[in-house]
């Protein structure tokens, strides 16, 4: 049998909580068509002459209270689920990477083909898909590749939104923070309809139609907002929850364009107006806890909701270094290289 080999690749974040070091990542990051799908011209106006003027300097403070001992924490849990996963086999080896930022993909891919890789599983950290993470990470790691003169059997981990290795660690996370009087808010990252309605290669479905997101078809196999609401419906359905029990929301918006809807910061306000004064907020997107989980979720919003008149507001831990997540990765690797079509 082939030797065997994971390269698990996560969004990215900056070396340092320092203005440098965050201007850095952030022009790495957004200078990426994949992210923002404005023409060249337009992108390099709006990232160099106006976000990176003015951005990095503000959220440096927001990094620095959520930095933990050892780095970020994307990277500090990164790091924690590779040594687990190499510490539960002996027959394929893990490595991690960032899209944007360190350790690189290249290096994770020099690393694996030092360890004699023959089969090589690429795995975006996205249960969603989406342009700007999963198709963005698999792009560049195929330039890599390239770039290395390395030809391995490729397996692509596209997505996994309703998986149970990872729903039923989700689902568990969630289950102690609920009881009669608590609203569940499923907060997934913003992304702009541009590039959802990219995906809809048939052009006659995608925001066509109130709830487009919820009919499955094949216009949408790979689009983002209905990934995001089948995790959505698949946990609801685990968790025994009726319709006024739960809501779903974006959050994480940066630019002047047309984003999914609702934006968090309105569905809490929404929620207040209807008298809800306990929510919890489970963020399915986010694999690890970062700037947009620790600072935007668990400061800046659960401070408007107490502003607004709410209670009591609890935001659930992402998956981290849960080890039954940790477990259910090393299924979802083993399941997925057992059907393998390799590349």
């Amino acid at each position: 049998m082939k030797k065997r080999g994971v390269l698990l690749i996560n969004v990215g974040t900056p070396d340092e909580p320092t203005v440098k070091s965050i201007r850095d990542y952030l022009r790495e990051f957004l200078l990426d068509p994949d992210v923002i799908d404005a023409p060249y011209i337009i992108r390099q106006l709006l990232v160099r002459g106006i976000i990176l003027r003015t951005r990095p300097r503000k959220i440096t403070p927001l990094y620095q209270k959520i930095w933990m001992e050892d780095g970020s924490p994307l990277r500090v849990y990164s790091d924690r689920i590779t040594k687990s996963l190499n510490s539960m086999t002996k027959d394929i080896e893990f490595e991690f990477a960032m899209r944007y930022g360190n350790p690189s993909i290249k290096s994770g891919l020099e690393k694996l083909r030092s360890k004699g890789v023959e089969e090589l599983l690429l795995l975006p950290m996205f249960p969603h898909y989406a342009q700007a993470t999963t198709e963005s990470s698999l792009k560049h790691s195929y330039k890599q590749l390239k770039s290395m003169d390395w030809s391995p059997d490729i397996i692509e981990m596209g997505h996994f939104e309703t998986d149970e290795e990872y729903i039923i660690p989700l689902t568990k996370s969630i289950q102690p923070h609920l009881d009669k009087d608590t609203h569940l808010l499923f907060s997934y990252h913003g992304l702009p309809v541009s590039h959802v309605k990219r995906i809809d290669k048939t052009k006659s479905h995608c925001q066509k139609f109130e709830d487009c997101c919820n009919i499955k078809s094949d216009a949408n196999k790979l689009c983002y907002g209905h990934h995001c609401n089948e995790t959505t419906q698949t946990v609801v359905g685990l968790l025994g929850l009726s319709s006024d029990q739960w809501s779903i929301s974006y959050q994480s918006r940066i630019g002047p364009v047309k984003w999914l809807e609702p934006s968090t910061t309105n569905k809490v306000e929404e929620l207040v107006k209807r008298g809800v004064k306990k929510i919890a907020i489970v963020a399915p997107a986010f694999l690890a806890d970062g700037l947009e989980t620790l600072e935007e979720l668990d400061i800046g919003i659960r401070e408007h909701f107490i502003e607004l008149g709410g209670e009591e507001l609890t935001v659930v831990k992402c998956l981290n270094d849960n080890q039954d997540w940790i477990e259910g990765l090393h299924n979802l690797v083993q399941k997925k290289f057992s059907e393998a079509i390799t590349y």
